[in-house]
């Protein structure tokens, strides 16, 4: 049986090794086999009598729990197995509480063993209860627009909107003990920093990793945060490549709007909310990275979280109130869907980072959607050209240009009658419009057989 999650080889017998007992008898129990090397071949004890003696006092004395003894033998070797059972509370070794996670046996402390005390009560960070806010103080534009999607969705009976603001809240199971609870107050409180610090996000473009050139910062209900961080950044930060296919304006955006969408959701429903550090999003002109305080579930590989999985929420209230109102659903596919969007879209997969207290997703434009500008823009800049409607970066058109040089580049035999009518705008604005485009030195008039009526220099 080889070293993983719940197994675990030594040689010889160490009292640090009750650490890993202690680590074991928090996660999922597991095998602590003595006199075996690190590839699992049997090296045997010398003092197996004294270990099956001394170990149970030990184990019991310095932990508080029993645990399984049992002496073995393989090719006149002996060794010992000492198997731990999972326990339904928190244990202990002097004073301190080690998690065995994956092949490591983790100590705990902060957040990671907040969450962990709640969980073993058979409580989450977001259902804990909060002082000295009650219903009537939650903001009623959000509780509205919730309800407002969540029956659109069908996810809620519409008799719901009859409902008072705390018999709705007890019915998401957002009361605990008459309180409210942090889940009610991230999702429907006017300013959630109040009560849980860092519960914001950050948005900023970046010229280089050591140059921020502007920044913006987004407050209130999560909720609302989603969707005001999805319009600053697809007006504000990202910039779309336009062209056009005869009238139709095609607007093609580094990311797909798709799985940013996704990656920010589950930046907001797994965030650790008790690291008091804002979600943050970082903009460049070729790449974008969201970073979120967060850890993986218990016993979580990398393997495991961007695979198939079930849904394993971090902060279980607050998921079930985005799936009712439609922003998620509830089969763990959030890191499949941004990888089936990206595909959809012709851009490279993302790319996740996971350290033991944060996890970052990386986003990166094919160099073909790659506008540098490294200026603040609006998407009424993008109307009449520009920003985007450039060539070589040096000349500007309208939107009327634009859609001329497409006409005449599909079909330089093309009329000005023909303009006209394909244009929809009068004959007066068309050679308004040519002539302009003429001064730039871009459009000329040709007779020649060979090159047809025009010429697009460009």
């Amino acid at each position: 049986m080889p070293e993983k999650q719940n197994v675990e080889w030594k040689e010889s017998w160490r009292d640090e090794y009750l650490k890993w007992i202690c680590g074991f008898a928090n996660a999922q129990g597991g095998m602590i086999y003595i006199g075996k090397d690190d590839n699992g071949k049997v090296v045997g004890v010398d003092d197996s009598k004294k270990l099956l003696e001394d170990l149970p006092n030990k184990i019991k004395n310095s932990i508080g729990i029993i645990a399984d003894i049992n002496l073995e033998a393989e090719n006149g070797k002996e060794y010992i197995i000492i198997e731990v059972d999972a326990y339904p509370f928190p244990i202990s070794y002097k004073g301190k509480y080690y998690f065995r996670s994956g092949s490591t046996n983790q100590l705990l402390t902060g957040s990671s063993l907040d969450t962990f005390m709640l969980r073993k009560q058979g409580v989450t960070w977001d259902g804990v209860p909060v002082p000295n806010v009650t219903a009537e103080d939650l903001k009623k534009e959000a509780i509205d627009d919730f309800i407002n999607k969540a029956i659109k969705k069908k996810r809620l009976d519409s008799n719901l909107a009859e409902e008072t603001t705390e018999n709705l809240i007890n019915k998401l199971n957002l009361l605990k003990n008459d309180y409210l609870t942090n889940a009610s107050i991230l999702l429907f409180y006017g300013d959630p920093e109040k009560y849980i610090f860092g519960s914001y996000m950050k948005i900023g473009y970046f010229e280089s990793d050591a140059e921020i050139i502007y920044q913006d910062e987004i407050h209130g209900p999560i909720m609302q945060q989603v969707d005001e961080a999805m319009k600053l950044l697809y007006k504000l930060y990202l910039k779309a490549k336009i062209s056009y296919n005869g009238l139709q304006r095609i607007e093609r955006y580094p990311f797909p709007e798709s799985a940013i969408r996704e990656a920010l959701l589950n930046a907001v429903v797994h965030k650790d909310y008790t690291s008091g550090i804002p979600i943050q999003i970082k903009v460049y002109d070729d790449k974008l990275f969201i970073s979120n305080d967060g850890i993986l579930p218990e016993n979580w590989t990398y393997e495991d979280f961007i695979g198939m999985h079930r849904s394993m929420p971090h902060n279980p209230l607050i998921a079930h109130a985005f799936y009712l109102a439609g922003y998620i659903e509830s089969w763990g596919r959030g890191v499949e869907k941004i990888f089936a969007a990206c595909k959809e879209d012709g851009i490279y997969p993302p790319e996740y980072t996971i350290h033991p207290k944060d996890i970052t997703i990386k986003f990166s434009a094919p160099e073909e959607r790659v506008i540098r500008t490294g200026k603040r823009f609006s998407s009424d800049d993008q109307k009449d050209g520009t920003i985007n409607g450039t060539i070589n970066g040096t000349i500007k058109y309208s939107e009327n240009e634009m859609i001329i040089l497409n006409l005449i580049e599909s079909n330089n035999n093309i009329t000005i009658e023909e303009i006209v009518e394909k244009f929809g705008k009068s004959r007066r604005t068309v050679m308004r419009v040519i002539k302009s485009l003429k001064e730039k030195g871009i459009l000329e008039r040709s007779n020649s057989k060979k090159t047809g009526f025009w010429k697009i220099n460009k």
